[in-house]
């Protein structure tokens, strides 16, 4: 696994990490306030941010992607000698940050559901 958040790149691995721990931090918080809320449609912007929190995240790794194969192009259009398999493995390092992307938002969005559940049945008590 740390060798995945290593080849990915340390910027948008790391970026990405804080992305993931910002989100969670703001989920533990909302969740304590959940049911002492008496503001819900504060409460249910302040859970938004988990969802947007999580859109940040893909955009961050499509964004590492797209620097990745801009610098492998450069490397490609300088005359290099690249064979199919070197730049299948490029590629294929390139979309680590993309899928770790991918992988937060799909966190952040189950997060904002179960966090928007529990807003829901409080509302109805």
């Amino acid at each position: 696994m740390i060798d995945l958040f290593l080849m990915g790149g340390p910027l948008f691995m790391g970026l990405l990490t804080i992305v993931l721990v910002s989100a969670v931090v703001v989920a533990v918080l909302n969740l304590k306030n959940i049911g002492n809320s008496q503001d819900v449609a504060r409460t249910k912007n302040r859970i938004g941010y988990v969802k947007s929190l999580g859109l940040l995240a893909v955009v961050i790794g499509f964004l590492g992607q797209l620097i990745g194969l801009y610098s492998a192009f450069q490397h490609i259009e300088g005359g290099a000698e690249i064979s199919s398999a070197m730049l299948a493995g490029g590629l294929k390092i390139s979309s680590i940050s993309s899928i770790y992307g991918l992988i937060i938002f799909v966190i952040c969005y189950l997060i904002w559901f179960f966090l928007d559940s529990k807003v829901n049945s409080s509302v109805g008590q």
